[in-house]
């Protein structure tokens, strides 16, 4: 709420039009024998409203009864329009109709000055209270409409005889319940579907919807004596004013698909209905909603939006409004296309900026990260202020004008009602917001767009030359790229592929000034030529998707930033090449905004489902797969830029692999549920164990996932209560295969993860899903040495999280069992001989990074053969499965020294650092020694002897029987 300042000093001329006026106001009143208010305040602020506005001095005196005691407590409520409109009685007559309708419109706009000028209300308040009075008079407009029309034709109806209502689709500000004070009011005209009247005189609906429309709008913007209701515009229906007042629904989808245009989807994001059938209104925008919100990231927006600005920069020039509010530099329509420039990129993609409103919007952008705080709180108030002089200017005389009035006098009374001491100090603030949205809109549309930046002539002249087939690997090589041969024959087919040729004639302009580009951002990287081969591939690979190509050309960072990626990492750019929506991960503002802990990505997994517009297992496993690339992208990114270490890495893969098993059961739960039924009990009975480095939180970017599926064997027998009943076996052994299946499924996004199942009881001979007790007997009786140390790294990721409870109870009493240490540690000595034997790579100039002679694999058995000989005694070192936490177990119960720990602490990160880098340069994890890299593993072999591990040798028979 604004509480105006005391009463500011007046100009001698502005004081004496006021107390003339009220004087005026004040006779109207005894005339009329209304009660004239002698309460100080009262005048106070109905000077203060004289202060503010012409037409509410004229409104007061034809309609003095509004300042007795009644209309000013009116005045002082916070109901709004629609209560008392409720409440209208319109008369058959048509002239009396309508001058009730101007009267009340009147009435209420002079309450909304009112309560603005004298502080009632904040300017949100204010604007919403304006869109709630001209919905209410569209709402008894069109009643009134209805009555008459049925009189004589009937009622509408489709083919099915179910009655038809007229949608008014509200676009603009009155869209964004934000209208002006004086705005028009911008509708679409609809209705669902073509049929007749049911009346004597019977006409088909299109005909009677038009009539109606016609009504309609005589009935607001006609002018009388009473002026009029509203100025309605009817310019934004399809082809405009040589379209039909009013279209079925049907046309309205096939012209949105053929002939709409960037600008009527920037028009469409504020629409909402705001009277008749609503609820159809509704169907018709979720008909229009991919016209409006591509599914992809829309980088053609810029295009649009750098059309549409440069029409109404032009519309400036020539009217010379630089000076306007809403057109003008620094004005509203800046702000609103900043924002609105975010909702068209990536609303398609996420529903959280489908909003209608600029402060709302702002708000879902700013939240959702991608409008920066900082810039966000900067258009806020920009906005707050320029609407509320906009909305004082238009108070002052019921004008729709958004430009500062001349005259000193008017700006007087502009300043002095906004509670600054003069204009002057008035028009410093204006300038100040003004020349601040100025520049934001700039950093948002100018600098980046492609079009603004020149390539150097050679690089033109480089990619003429690709072009025309005259390339040479010598000038390529040349020009920066050493060994461009495969380069030069990339870019010389380039022209020639077949979705280049079919490109149209916009995307092929693009496309001539996107190549220069991309050759110097190639050059510029670390890897000049690795980098442009794969920007080629690249733009071969999204030549037929212009949002891709228009992303590049639009955003010189995300040219900047692809060329370096690809230059760094051969797997992140096959990533990219493969899935080209990655594309916006390199540029989202939100890089650093990861979900890292596994309720985070859960809750980002349920909202992305979400946003689907129905329940498709086939969309949901699409939109799964985009949103675990779009992860783990981002994790091989910060990975990349040193923004993070492999140990955090790894674990945040693990991490984000257990929420997506997680989300797949859900799935496969419900899928199997509506068709064979549920199961007796609370649903739940399955379980999902993690082995290997998903267990063990050390997940690579290409890693499988080594999973164990185990049942409550109380269920076994139960029927499913669906109309295809079967028993808890198969029930569970189908969940399990389908949760296979879709982990591992391809879809035009990619597979989610290999799943090896061989660690179950008895391997791949063995069922795939066990029930609980049959996994605890194989672990007690029958497992070898090798599983119970596979089983140290197990731990449940998904499902029934009291089963889960049960099977860690499991796994904790197997591993305490009491062993002969000595007798383990030998054991698991020569099964780790045994393996470097049949897997180590390494040679004496490079090491296997995992096979190794004091490698990770060395290190995980030393860790497994020390838990399995003292967990009877320490119990606590099984409260972890991952390695860098159990090191730090084992040194806490004095199993290792200080030194040990540390020593395997570093070579650890560091296996664990290489090896990741290698699986981004897609290369096996070999490395090449060094003396920093040999001594580290010289370490770990150390270690191990110090401990009675005997990992290097000959190779002798491992006794696997425990």
């Amino acid at each position: 709420m604004n509480v105006p300042t005391p009463a500011l000093r007046e100009s001698p001329e502005l004081r004496a039009l006021i107390d003339h006026r009220y004087a005026d106001v004040m006779a109207a009143c005894r005339a009329a024998r209304i009660p004239v208010h002698d309460d100080a305040g009262v005048a106070e602020r109905i000077r203060r409203t004289l202060l503010a506005s012409d037409f509410a001095f004229d409104v007061f005196r034809r309609q003095p009864e509004l300042l007795a005691p009644a209309g000013l407590e009116r005045f002082r409520a916070s109901a709004d329009a629609a209560t008392r409109g409720s409440m209208l009685d319109l008369p058959a007559d048509e002239d009396r109709c309508m001058s009730i309708l101007r009267r009340f419109r009147h009435a209420e706009a002079v309450r909304l000055v009112f309560r603005d000028v004298n502080g009632l209300d904040d300017i949100d308040e204010t604007l919403a209270s304006t869109s709630a009075l001209y919905e209410t008079l569209l709402s008894a407009a069109l009643r009134w409409s209805e009555h008459s029309l049925h009189a004589r034709f009937g009622r509408p109806r489709d083919a099915a005889g179910v009655e038809q209502r007229m949608v008014v689709v509200g676009f603009g500000k009155l869209g964004g319940n934000e209208l002006n004070f004086s705005s028009d009011i911008d509708l679409i005209l609809a209705y669902a579907s073509a049929g007749d009247t049911d009346g004597t005189r019977s006409l088909d609906n299109g005909e009677y919807f038009i009539r109606e429309a016609r009504q309609l709008v005589r009935l607001l913007a006609e002018p009388t004596v009473d002026g009029i209701c509203a100025r309605v515009d009817l310019r934004l229906r399809p082809f405009g004013n040589a379209g039909r007042l009013a279209l079925p629904f049907a046309a309205m989808e096939q012209y949105y698909q053929r002939e709409g245009r960037d600008w009527e989807r920037y028009a469409w994001i504020k629409a909402r209905p705001v009277a008749g059938d609503r609820a159809a209104g509704r169907e018709l925008q979720d008909m229009l909603r991919p016209f409006v919100y591509r599914r992809y990231l829309d980088y053609t927006a810029f295009a649009g939006l750098r059309e549409m600005k440069s029409l109404i920069d032009a519309e400036v020039a020539r009217k010379d409004l630089a000076g306007n509010l809403k057109l003008g530099p620094g004005g509203i329509r800046e702000i609103e296309f900043v924002v609105q420039l975010t909702q068209m990129i990536r609303g398609g993609r996420d529903p959280a900026l489908r909003v209608r409103g600029l402060l709302p919007a702002l708000r879902a952008c700013e939240a959702r990260g991608y409008i920066p705080t900082a810039r966000a709180k900067l258009l806020r108030a920009a906005y707050l202020f320029l609407r509320r002089v906009e909305n004082r200017v238009q108070m002052l005389r019921d004008a729709q004008t958004h430009d500062i009035p001349d005259d000193e006098l008017s700006r007087e009374r502009l300043a002095l009602g906004l509670d600054y001491p003069s204009w002057d100090a008035l028009a410093v603030e204006l300038a100040a917001h003004r020349a601040a949205v100025s520049a934001e809109f700039a950093a948002v549309l100018v600098p980046e767009a492609g079009q603004t930046a020149t390539a150097p002539v050679a690089d033109v002249e480089l990619w003429a030359a690709a072009r025309d087939g005259s390339l040479s690997a010598a000038t390529l090589e040349a020009s920066g790229f050493a060994g461009g041969a495969d380069a030069v024959e990339q870019l010389t087919k380039l022209p020639q592929a077949a979705a280049v040729r079919s490109m149209s004639a916009r995307s092929g302009e693009r496309l001539e000034r996107l190549m220069p580009q991309l050759i110097g951002a190639a050059r510029a990287s670390a890897s000049p030529s690795a980098s442009l081969l794969r920007m080629v591939r690249l733009v071969q690979a999204v030549a037929r998707r212009s949002s891709y190509l228009a992303l590049l050309d639009e955003q010189p960072n995300a040219r900047r930033r692809v060329a370096g990626v690809f230059s760094d990492s051969a797997f992140l750019a096959e990533r990219v090449i493969a899935q080209p929506l990655l594309l916006d991960d390199v540029l989202d503002p939100r890089i650093d905004q990861l979900p890292l802990k596994r309720a985070d990505i859960s809750a980002e997994i349920a909202r992305t489902l979400g946003t689907l517009d129905e329940r498709d297992a086939e969309r949901e496993l699409e939109r799964l797969n985009e949103f675990r690339s779009s992860i783990a992208f981002r994790l091989g990114l910060a990975f990349n830029d040193g923004r993070a270490d492999a140990p955090a890495t790894a674990r945040r893969l693990a991490g984000l692999a257990e929420a997506i098993v997680a989300a797949v059961l859900a799935l496969a739960t419900r899928e199997l549920t509506a068709q064979h039924g549920r199961l007796p009990g609370d649903g739940g009975g399955f379980a999902v164990l993690g082995y290997g480095s998903l267990g063990g939180e050390e997940l690579g970017f290409a890693s499988d996932l080594d999973l164990v599926f185990v049942y409550d064997g109380k269920l076994a027998n139960a029927m499913s209560d669906g109309a295809r009943p079967v028993d808890g076996t198969r029930w569970y052994q189908r969940l399990a295969q389908r949760v296979m299946h879709w982990l591992s499924a391809q879809t035009h996004a990619g597979k989610l993860y290999d799943v090896d199942t061989r660690l179950r009881p008895d391997g791949s001979k063995g069922l795939l899903v066990a029930s609980a007790d049959a996994f605890e007997a194989y672990q007690r009786d029958r497992a070898w040495t090798w599983e119970h140390q596979a089983l140290l790294r197990a731990r449940p990721v998904a499902g029934d999280v009291r089963l889960g409870g049960v099977l860690a109870g499991i796994r904790r009493d197997i591993l305490c069992t009491p062993r002969d240490g000595a007798r383990v540690i030998a054991e698991v000595s020569a099964m780790r001989r045994r393996w470097r034997a049949e897997r180590d790579r390494s040679d004496t100039l490079r090491l296997d990074l995992k096979q190794g002679a004091g490698a990770l694999i060395d290190i995980e058995f030393l860790l497994q053969g020390m838990v399995l000989a003292h967990a009877a005694e320490h119990p606590t070192i099984l409260d972890t499965t991952a390695s860098s936490t159990l090191i730090d177990a084992l040194r806490s119960v004095g199993l290792f020294s200080q030194l040990q720990a540390d020593t395997l602490h570093v070579a650890h990160a560091d296996l664990l650092q290489m090896g990741l880098a290698c699986t981004l340069d897609l290369r096996s994890r070999i490395a090449q020694r060094t003396p920093a890299l040999d001594a580290a593993c010289a370490g770990v072999l150390q270690v191990a002897s110090e401990l009675g591990f005997e990992l290097q040798g000959a190779d002798a028979p491992a006794s696997q029987a425990v």
